[in-house]
């Protein structure tokens, strides 16, 4: 659900295993109608699922010395390769708008880094990227939303992006007043971590967009993918990706995509055993929280500096759509990853590791406003350069 195998070494092509599970999208055992698993049994599969996950990226050479923290198309199809020669050009597996500095860790605002993950996933989808964070020397922490990742309340009872968000809302108002934390959302976490932004900005030192949703005031997350989708009210109409988990005769309650769709939308570069990991994993869509516009205030959403990721071979929110993101609503700065699709985290996982340390390791600018970028800080004009030559 993103990178060619042959960019990725052998030891990142090692990832998850296969476990049934009755819950899972497109799942063979629900069509055939078998016996549905008590949630205690779910739980236990998944589970299993991910500690054969990351035992086998152990053997490969990670480390993790702790558990993930739990707590708790739309786009059209493109082929393979389809990205623009504007748009790949001879870059890097990823791009900003310097060497690589080598890693300090005395002088960060925080090594306290929360993983949000996007629609559909959860907590387990940041395995490597925690193991790479840790063998750094920060600290990471992934959550599961409601309704995703082993909290098993149903996605069909979920009516606001309040309810969705809750568990990451919860772990903010319980840090201690002069503790902060880097938000790092994916795809539709992003109007989470947007959220979040305008509900506790004291306690976030920046937010990263990683091909995420980075809505302006009064936007909608679907709102990102209505140029290729047409209206809401269309899609809304029309589409048979929806779920009606309170009846026909009352609105959708969410989405789900088969296999094939969620392979071409989001893992176009991802390993297979990676795929299988999600394929077990992957819960429906909450239609709610991406229908609901959010209300973000310049004292608040606006004072914490933001970044934007983007990958240049996303099938789900194509490079396009990632720049007009960008320009209609302008981070602090823009980091782009050669090769990775949707899930980066999955297809280039050492490329989103180093980005991500390189924004954890950028200083506050004394007099930024915000939304305002330092010449040290802005990423966006180098990168753009690099994918044009």
């Amino acid at each position: 659900m993103g990178n060619a195998f042959a960019c990725m070494p052998r030891k990142e092509q090692r990832g998850a295993a296969v476990v049934s599970r009755s819950k899972r999208m497109g799942s063979a055992r629900s069509a055939r109608g078998g016996p549905k698993l008590t949630p205690a049994e779910e739980e236990l599969l998944h589970r299993q699922a991910l500690a054969m996950a990351i035992h086998q990226h152990l053997d490969a050479g990670g480390s993790m010395s702790r558990r993930i923290d739990a707590g708790a198309s739309l786009s059209r199809r493109m082929a393979p390769g389809s990205t623009s020669s504007r748009r790949r050009g001879d870059l890097p597996d990823s791009v900003t708008n310097a060497k690589p500095a080598p890693i300090v860790l005395e002088n960060l605002e925080t090594k306290k880094i929360v993983l949000v993950h996007g629609e559909g996933f959860g907590a387990w989808c940041w395995y490597k990227t925690i193991s790479h964070l840790e063998e750094a020397g920060l600290d990471p922490v992934a959550l599961d939303l409601t309704g995703s990742g082993i909290d098993h309340t149903d996605t069909n009872s979920i009516a606001t992006l309040a309810d969705y968000s809750k568990p990451l809302i919860d772990y903010l108002e319980k840090l201690p007043e002069d503790e902060k934390v880097i938000l790092v959302g994916h795809s539709c976490g992003g109007a989470s971590v947007s959220y979040a932004l305008e509900q506790y900005p004291k306690k976030i030192s920046k937010a990263v967009f990683l091909t995420a949703t980075m809505v302006k005031d009064g936007q909608r997350p679907f709102d990102v993918f209505s140029e290729e989708l047409r209206s809401a009210d269309v899609f809304l109409q029309e589409s048979q990706f929806l779920v009606y988990g309170n009846g026909k005769d009352k609105p959708p309650t969410g989405l789900m995509f088969d296999k094939q769709q969620i392979k071409g939308l989001y893992f176009n570069q991802t390993p297979s055993k990676d795929m299988a990991l999600a394929a077990v994993s992957m819960r429906p869509i909450p239609l709610a929280p991406i229908m609901e516009k959010l209300s973000l205030t310049p004292e608040n959403y606006g004072t914490v500096r933001r970044y934007f990721i983007q990958t240049l071979d996303d099938h789900m929110l194509s490079p396009d759509a990632q720049e007009k993101l960008v320009r209609e609503n302008p981070p602090d700065g823009i980091f782009k990853i050669k090769g990775g699709d949707h899930c980066p985290f999955f297809s280039k996982p050492q490329s989103l590791n180093k980005i991500l340390l390189e924004i954890a390791q950028i200083q506050s600018s004394v007099g930024l406003l915000p939304g305002k970028a330092s010449a040290e800080e802005t990423t966006a004009a180098t990168a753009a350069a690099a994918a044009k030559s």
